[in-house]
């Protein structure tokens, strides 16, 4: 899925960003820095949530079908 892709390149990104700025003692772009790193991380682990979840139903669906058969 190219959400979680996506998401989890953006974790990166504001982590290095949340890194940097911490120690670079800039307290302001710090705590923004760790608040998208955070909603970044949440978003991606959703998105794989998501895509995991699907393949485990398609899975489940069709061992119920061959035992219905």
């Amino acid at each position: 899925m190219k959400a979680h892709k996506y998401w989890s390149l953006g974790a990166l990104a504001t982590m290095i960003g949340t890194i940097y700025t911490g120690y670079k003692n800039m307290k302001s772009a710090h705590k923004y820095f760790a608040c998208s790193s955070l909603l970044c991380m949440i978003m991606a682990i959703y998105s794989g949530h998501k895509m995991l979840s699907a393949k485990s139903r398609k899975k489940k669906d069709s061992v119920s079908q061959e035992s219905a058969e």
